[in-house]
């Protein structure tokens, strides 16, 4: 949009250092004309009272500037492949799997060579958890940032990662990235130089000399870790202040009103774009406004940010995309795609925390009802806007569905999220799940889950008992749970291990780093030799894998598991099942009913439902996942328990 005032002071933001030309510069020119009327609004609604306002807007063009330099022209190219076709990340050939690179591979070097095992799988977006260099010890498994552009020693040198993307290009294969944007660790430079005094670092951070601005901050604030590290501030003894610290008291909060952070965080941004990232996933979005008398969650200012960060990176780097890190209400997260929009304008990827927190409520309570009513009200995503659905990943799994959505389900918020907790704990008589209680609030009884997916969904302690039928429960909830992810509508995020049954590791608990954080359960690091057991006939390896892999197959032949906001829930009577239609107009098997049922016996479904919708008119249906073809008897379609059957109509 080309606006008088905001395109002059660019005019003379530009005549003040050297403009390179060529051919090479055309877009980058267009691209800021494009762009800087809303770079230049949000930039002055969040800093125009500062005295130095054009000057730091100056130095964020010189960055963008600077940054598209050292583009290299296969990524510049790259760019306008993905600018041609904007919703490339929305096809169903996409499935992801998030993993640490010491726990899967040792390090990046050894990453190369596991790659022919992710491409077996069917795997082409790894998301590698934080790699940046951090403290050894107090790190939060990494999220303690000590410097944003160096690889971490313990997980192998900048040459490895470069190498390691040179051969996931090759293989067609995405990149996601971590960059840390609410915080850095206290040993990062930048908090060196505050603790020294230094008054322009102090400023990066929230330091305050005595607990008068603290209080009044903390007064709404909630803890994020009420167990091990409570409130939201800690006394700093090198500076003789209170710093924030939101979530660990090593982990200093950065202060966004300060718009030299902002301009430091678009310079690391694009210099992990630059080095060949596809997908960068900004961690604790929610959290970068701080207002006192309010959560310091969720923030408009936060939102705007965002918006800022976007549209610089789509002047620099337009071909890379950005995942939200924010496990918020469902009301909440929608808005981290951006508000009043049609096409994404924050980030164009966010966590489906709601999805995967029903899928557990519907595991342990073997019913649908919850699952249904949660899913019906998660609100409509933007286009050009995608879910990352995921069973588990690195956190614990919050209950973060709504009171109301409980309550409309029959049950009452506090006592099903205390059956919730008791089930995957192995405190609930029924559950032969093993997980652990994280965050324990003792002053609200609230609390989320550690665990790995298969000994939350029994398969450790069934093995234990040599419990044939029960491993088979255990195995076909991992397979049902995966089922869903992979066609509910969105990117699918496999969590390293899962696809070959990797139960808790409590070694964690010898480490005295970990040994506080019950987390590291479900981090484990792989036994290459068990992972081989993929390839042995009848053993639980096998059986998950091949699965899993078949799944994964499937999903990309079907053009109806694109992401078109293409999916309509149906309403069942049985309390069992949970059922689904996605269609689009062209494409093979361009329309697909998903019937999944949670009960550990066979339930029949009444196709009255379907055929109101024009379904199901042939009397042989194909089941999609498997190739099968199911009858039809008495109106009426027998789905085996824990399944979720692919249908072809």
């Amino acid at each position: 949009m080309y606006e008088q005032i905001s395109h002059s002071l660019l005019n003379d933001i530009l005549s003040q250092f050297k403009q390179p030309k060529g051919e090479d510069w055309q877009h980058f020119y267009t691209r800021l004309g494009a762009n800087f009327y809303a770079i230049h609004s949000l930039f002055h609604h969040l800093y125009g009272h500062r005295d130095d306002f054009k000057t730091q807007l100056g130095a964020l063009i010189r960055v963008l500037s600077h940054q598209y330099a050292q583009r290299a022209p296969h990524l510049k190219a790259k760019d306008l492949e993905r600018e041609k076709n904007h919703d490339w990340f929305m096809q169903q050939k996409w499935v992801g799997m998030a993993l640490y690179c010491q726990g899967f591979a040792g390090n990046l070097a050894n990453m190369r060579d596991k790659l022919a095992y992710l491409q077996e799988l069917g795997v082409n977006l790894v998301h590698i958890l934080p790699i940046c260099d951090c403290p050894a010890y107090e790190n939060d498994g990494g999220y303690a940032v000590r410097d944003f552009r160096k690889v971490d020693a313990r997980n192998g040198t900048m040459a490895d990662l470069e190498q390691l993307i040179a051969a996931m290009q090759q293989c067609d294969m995405l990149l996601t990235l971590d960059v840390v944007v609410n915080h850095t660790s206290d040993e990062h430079a930048w908090a060196k130089q505050a603790k020294l005094g230094d008054p322009h670092y102090q400023d990066y951070y929230y330091l305050y000399p005595d607990r008068t601005m603290p209080d009044m901050f903390e007064a709404a604030m909630p803890e994020v870790f009420p167990e091990h590290a409570p409130g939201s501030f800690t006394f700093n003894p090198e500076t003789g202040k209170w710093v924030m610290t939101v979530f660990n008291r090593y982990q200093w909060d950065l202060n966004y009103t300060n718009p030299a952070v902002l301009i430091e965080m678009v310079d690391i941004i694009l210099f992990w774009a630059n080095k060949g990232v596809d997908i960068l996933r900004l961690d604790a979005v929610a959290f970068l406004w701080k207002k006192i008398g309010s959560s310091c969650q969720n923030e408009r200012e936060a939102h705007l940010i965002l918006q800022l960060l976007k549209d610089c990176c789509q002047v620099t780097a337009p071909g890379v995309i950005f995942i939200a890190e924010a496990i918020v209400a469902p009301l909440e997260i929608i808005k981290y795609f951006g508000e009043d929009a049609i096409n994404a304008k924050e980030c164009e990827i966010a966590y489906n925390a709601t999805f995967m927190a029903l899928l557990w409520d519907a595991v342990a309570t073997k019913q649908t009802v919850l699952l249904t009513k949660g899913v019906d009200d998660l609100p409509e995503k933007l286009d050009r806007a995608t879910w990352l659905n995921y069973v588990r990943c690195h956190d614990d799994i919050g209950l973060g569905f709504s009171d109301q959505a409980i309550i409309a389900a029959g049950f009452e918020p506090v006592s099903h999220r205390r059956f919730l907790v008791d089930y995957y704990t192995g405190h609930y008589p029924e559950s032969n799940a093993r997980g652990f209680a994280f965050g324990v609030n003792q002053k609200t009884g609230d609390a989320r889950i550690s665990g790995a997916l298969a000994s939350l969904a029994g398969l450790e302690t069934a093995l234990a008992n040599q419990d044939p039928p029960a491993i088979e429960n255990a195995i076909l909830t991992i397979i049902l749970l995966h089922n869903l992810i992979m066609s509910f509508g969105g990117i699918p995020l496999l969590y390293y291990g899962d696809a070959v049954g990797t139960l808790n590791n409590d070694s964690y608990l010898q480490d005295e780093n970990k040994m506080h954080d019950n987390r590291w359960v479900h981090r484990p690091t792989l036994d290459w030799e068990v992972v081989a057991l993929k390839n042995q006939d009848g053993s639980v390896q096998q059986h998950l894998f091949s699965q899993i892999k078949q799944l994964i197959a499937m999903r990309k032949e079907i053009a109806a598991f694109a992401d078109l906001n293409n999916r309509e829930l149906i309403a069942l009577e049985n309390p069992h099942l949970f059922a689904f239609y996605r269609d689009v107009q062209t494409g093979m098997h361009a329309k697909v009913v998903v019937i999944a049922n949670f009960d550990t016996e066979a339930q029949a479904v009444s196709l009255q439902p379907f055929r109101q919708r024009g379904l199901f008119k042939a009397p042989m249906l194909t089941e999609l996942s498997t190739g099968q073809s199911l009858s039809i008897t008495d109106e009426q379609l027998v789905i085996p328990k824990l399944t979720a059957y692919w249908l072809s109509t």
